[in-house]
Formats: structure tokens, C-alpha cells, sequence
């Protein structure tokens, strides 16, 4: 079978997926993008992410209005995403500002850009089943195709596309792997319901349910959020997915998914007793739940917790990570550290790169970083900044152009104008 040769491909179809191989193509790179699922966005819209955190920059005093941590992409995104009604925000939610949106519309938005963009081919239901450091094999369900390219980025989250080109990576214990969050919708829920007092009513519901019997401890961090859309809210369930629980394992990714599900009915069954919740239902369980963590690739530069701590700063800095590190090491919802400066810290390029092979890049949750600090640079603002820039990076390397800092920094700027 003859291999398809593209200057570029891109592996995952997540935020910083599609920013690179958008970014690529910009630059006039010919490029690939492959996608597992049936639709663009990854966390965004299979696992219902519906807020977009890393967008802003931590907010310098208690009023001051939301300053974007990185213009090119993820701001062009943001815009339309907004200006197509898909969005509404920002909202100031404590220290943070966060953009809330629909998963829907993210897709639509992806795929709107997509049509725009020329030197790009999307392949969905495209999954990677082997790969060298030469070429790479996708299978559908019709069989298989080969592709080769000269540059190559892996935003597949889990680094597989590293991994089949013998990149080495890091993966944390079990004890402290970042918990998996199951998100679902829930339809025909008043708003007003889910105010401040609303959502502390739940809570205390869930800790009775809980300390009854009735629903297991997991249940504990369950947080509710009013969608965009009318008559529609969010409940988000971290699971622990058990004492032998890995991420990259079928059988564990399988019981995870039975397990939100699972659980999710037992807390709408628990709502439903309520006079203002007795006509809920679930209105969409998401395509996959939503792994925080897994494999880390070793880049040039790992990236530190001191680094995103201080805010550190770097002469090949392409991207800034804003937000704090979210660590969610068990099911009682989050715990914030947040930088003790304020300026935030700057994504080198180098930890973009992969150690030892000059023709693969890294963006999204498996750059090369340490476990505290993937927790800060895995939210979906970052990712698509981070993509960005791998894409501008890779892109221009394929085409023989400079692929440096400079001339990353060079690109942003271009098209953002």
C-alpha cells in the first residue's frame, strides 16, 4: 500500500490539536489532522468540558477587568466562538475568569475554521495503530493507510504518537495520577435553582446521600453549573477509578466509563426528589470521560513547579500558562496553588520539542512538565496556545523554514493581525 506523504502531521484532534494543525497550514504547510472521535475539540466536546480556563490572566486586583494571557489563536477562537452565541463570559469565579460554553458549538466552530483553511485535511474516526519514526498507520473501520511526513506533533493527550516513535515519557503514580472527571447534561433545570444557595443546598443533599449510604463517597466533589443554554446545567463527578486504576488501560478506561454513569444516575435519582429538580433528566452522557493525566513526554526543558510558581520567564518562551496549578488527586474536588507573582509563567519552546527526535513537537497535557505543573498547563485556554505555537513551530520546519522562537513569536503576530 503506497504511503500518503503531507508536510505535517497531526495527531488528536483536541483544542491544541487543531490550533496546530490550523497554525500549520497557515504558514502554508500541507497537513493532516487526525481525530479518534467523530468531532473536533477533544475535552471540549467528547468529555463536555464547558469552560474554557487558561484564557485570562489571573487577575492583578479584586476588580480589574479580564486581560487575555495569550493573543493569536486562542484568542481568534474565543472571539467567534462568543460572536456565533456559543459562549458567554467571561466570568470572574473567585481569583479566576473563565469563558463557559457550549460543547456543541465549540465542534461547530472547529469545524467552521476548519472549512476555511486551506492546506488542511481533517480525518475523523481515524485512529493510530503503528507507527516508526518514518511513517505512521491510521485505521477506520475500512482498514488501514500509511502517511509519512516531515514533521509530526502529538496532541493525542496520552502521547501515543511519541510512543510508537520510541520518545521517552514519565507517567505519575497512581496515588497522585490527577482524578478523571465524568461530566454529563442535565436537562430541564431552572437556573435560578443552581445559585450560590442552590448549589450549597446539593451539596449538603449529596453529603446526607452519602453519609446514608445511598450514594458512595466519589460523590462528594460533585459540582453543578448553569449552561449557556436555557434549561440545561453541568454536574461534574471526579472518579478515582480504583486503587489499580491507569489511564492507558482499556479494561480501566471501560469500568471508569460504566462507573460514571453509574454514579451520575444515582445523584439524578437523588435531584429528583427535590420539588424544583422532579423533572430533570440526563440530556447527554459525554462520548468519554475525561482524563486529566497520563503520559508526560521528556521534551528538552521539563517544565517545573517552581517555574509556574514564580512565574518563570524564558528567552524561547511562545505561550503563557495562566492558570493555577488545579491538582485533583482524589474525588473531593479541586485544590488551587496559585503562582506567588503575577506575572504567569512562559511555555519554551523547547518544552514543545521532543528530547531526541528532531522531527516530533508536543503540545497540549503531555508536554514535557512535572505533575504539579501539567496541572496548570492542561486546561483548554493553554492547550490552544501551546498548539498554536507547536503548529507555527513543526509547520515551518516541514516547509524548510525557520522554526525558532523568533520566528514562531513572528507568526502569531502575523496572523493575529
Amino acid at each position: 500500500m503506497k504511503a500518503e506523504t503531507f508536510d505535517m502531521v497531526v495527531a488528536g484532534g483536541g483544542s491544541a490539536g487543531l490550533a496546530a494543525a490550523v497554525s500549520a497550514a497557515r504558514v502554508g504547510a500541507r497537513t493532516l489532522l487526525v481525530e479518534r472521535q467523530g468531532s473536533l475539540g477533544g475535552m471540549a466536546t467528547a468529555a463536555l468540558v464547558h469552560s474554557i480556563c487558561g484564557l485570562y490572566r489571573l487577575p492583578r486586583e479584586k476588580n480589574a477587568p479580564p486581560e487575555l494571557a495569550n493573543d493569536g489563536f486562542a484568542a481568534e477562537f474565543a472571539r467567534r466562538l462568543c460572536a456565533e452565541g456559543g459562549a458567554e463570559g467571561p466570568v470572574r469565579l473567585g481569583r479566576v475568569d473563565v469563558l463557559l460554553h457550549r460543547p456543541a458549538a465549540f465542534a461547530q466552530t472547529a469545524d467552521q475554521i476548519v472549512r476555511e483553511t486551506r492546506n488542511l485535511t481533517v480525518q475523523l474516526h481515524s485512529e493510530i495503530v503503528a507507527g516508526d519514526a518514518d511513517s505512521l498507520t491510521l485505521g477506520c473501520r475500512g482498514g488501514v493507510q500509511t502517511v509519512r511526513a516531515a514533521a509530526w506533533v502529538d496532541a493525542t493527550g496520552d502521547g501515543v504518537l511519541a510512543t510508537l516513535r520510541g520518545a521517552p515519557s514519565e507517567i505519575e503514580t497512581n496515588a497522585r495520577l490527577q482524578r478523571p472527571a465524568f461530566i454529563f447534561a442535565l436537562g430541564n433545570v431552572a437556573s435560578a435553582s443552581l445559585g450560590d444557595n442552590g448549589r450549597l443546598r446539593l451539596a449538603r443533599r449529596i453529603v446526607d446521600a452519602v453519609q446514608a449510604g445511598t450514594l458512595p463517597e466519589s460523590a462528594l466533589g460533585t459540582h453543578f453549573r448553569a449552561s449557556p443554554q436555557p434549561g440545561e446545567a453541568f454536574v461534574t463527578i471526579d472518579l478515582s477509578g480504583g486503587e489499580d486504576f491507569d489511564p492507558l488501560d482499556a479494561g480501566s478506561l471501560s469500568a471508569l466509563e460504566t462507573q460514571g454513569r453509574e454514579l451520575g444516575a444515582g445523584i439524578v435519582a437523588l435531584l429528583r426528589r427535590d420539588e424544583e429538580f422532579a423533572n430533570c433528566y440526563v440530556a447527554a452522557w459525554p462520548s468519554r470521560a475525561g482524563v486529566r493525566e497520563s503520559r508526560r513526554v521528556l521534551g528538552r526543558y521539563r517544565l517545573e513547579t517552581t517555574d509556574v510558581e514564580t512565574g518563570a520567564q524564558f528567552n524561547d518562551a511562545v505561550a503563557f500558562a495562566a492558570w493555577p496549578m488545579e491538582l485533583r488527586e482524589n474525588t473531593r474536588g479541586p485544590k488551587l496553588r496559585f503562582p506567588t507573582g503575577d506575572e504567569p509563567c512562559g511555555v519554551p519552546l523547547r518544552s514543545l520539542r521532543a528530547r531526541d527526535d528532531d522531527a516530533l513537537f508536543l503540545a497540549g497535557r503531555c508536554i514535557s512538565c512535572s505533575h504539579e505543573a501539567q496541572a496548570s498547563l492542561r486546561v483548554i485556554g493553554t492547550c490552544l496556545a501551546t498548539g498554536e505555537a507547536v503548529g507555527f513551530a513543526a509547520g515551518l520546519k516541514s516547509i524548510g523554514a525557520a522554526e525558532d522562537a523568533i520566528a514562531v513569536r513572528a507568526a502569531r503576530a502575523r496572523f493575529a493581525a
